[in-house]
């Protein structure tokens, strides 16, 4: 991944304005995609690839469920090829992070990067992602990828017949606990409170299902692992009503307290969520509050978050985008 964005940013434009049809904030699945279907409709687009190149699949190791691949690829390799795809296609990349924007005086559009260039783009799509919440223990990054997600989708293939834990109380926490008893053993849901803020219905399939357990009023203080390279073994629990800590053996951990969508450059300027999420008004489009800005990938969506679905609304967005400046 070091080696194309090396390149990337020794090619990256010099001039204080760069204009484009169409730029694409985000080099995740979403944007990438984006910028391939962009490219082949000859809009010219120019891609920014933000703070993390490669958007959330550059921390994963591997990566098994994304078509086209007859064994897993790892994820920072998978990104490298999306990127070079773009590059090949046409795509001009920016190694660059937008820094504010305004679309308050609609097409042309404004941008500033943090590199000082202003960028004046007829559209935009945002493809800028959502980060899961972790907890914030000792070993939680350590351990990423060797038995520590924030996406039982993704990963939970890897437990068949495993024992595993999942932090949390929400939908998203009772949802991976029920995705997982497809996969694992036994499910210990693991919630700070003494009841779930989860729907009820959920609540309910959860309560019935004889292969979750939950340990409620507890915390997890840390993460235990052994070996080399280091695996998850355990977790460090403590009873917030007695103050007891104490061990339990697990194979994987899974943080499932929420994601934060990166949406704050855009507080004001889109209609966004109670939860900070791109607020699409109409169904089966891309298309934000405001015309010629499209959205793509975890930016708008809560519900699915997975590689191919980013990938598919980044392909949407772009054809929604074409159609936006053959308008104009």
């Amino acid at each position: 991944m070091s080696q194309i964005h090396s390149q990337i940013h020794s090619q990256a434009n010099t001039s204080q304005t760069l204009a484009t049809n169409l730029l694409i904030l985000g080099s995740g699945p979403a944007g990438y995609t984006a910028a391939i279907y962009a490219a082949r409709a000859n809009l010219s687009p120019v891609l920014v690839t933000g703070l993390q190149p490669g958007g959330q699949l550059t921390i994963t190791t591997e990566v098994e469920n994304y078509p086209g691949f007859a064994t897993a690829i790892q994820g920072p390799r998978l990104m490298e090829q999306m990127a070079q795809q773009a590059v090949h296609t046409g795509t001009r990349i920016e190694y660059d992070l937008i820094t504010s924007v305004d679309f308050s005086h609609g097409s042309p559009f404004h941008l500033m990067g943090d590199s000082g260039t202003t960028y004046k783009a007829r559209s935009v799509i945002i493809a800028t992602g959502a980060q899961a919440r972790w907890l914030g223990l000792p070993n939680e990054k350590r351990l990423q990828g060797a038995g520590v997600s924030a996406c039982a989708t993704c990963d939970g293939f890897f437990y068949r017949g495993k024992n595993v834990v999942v932090v949390g109380g929400g939908n998203t926490a009772v949802e991976e606990a029920l995705y997982l008893t497809h996969h694992a053993a036994h499910v210990t849901v693991i919630h700070r409170r003494d009841k779930f803020r989860a729907e009820k219905v959920l609540q309910e399939r959860l309560f019935n299902e004889k292969k979750i357990s939950v340990l409620w009023n507890t915390i997890v203080e840390d993460i235990l692992s052994a070996g080399t390279p280091p695996v998850v073994t355990g977790v460090v629990l403590r009873d917030i009503q007695n103050n007891r800590q104490y061990s339990l053996q697990t194979d994987g951990v899974f943080i499932a307290i929420g994601h934060t969508p990166t949406t704050s450059l855009f507080q004001g300027q889109l209609e966004l969520d109670s939860e900070g999420y791109i607020v699409i008004p109409t169904p089966r489009s891309t298309q934000t509050s405001v015309p010629g800005i499209f959205a793509a990938g975890d930016v708008q969506d809560k519900i699915y978050r997975q590689a191919v679905t980013a990938a598919g609304t980044g392909c949407m967005a772009a054809l929604d985008a074409e159609r936006f400046l053959s308008g104009l």
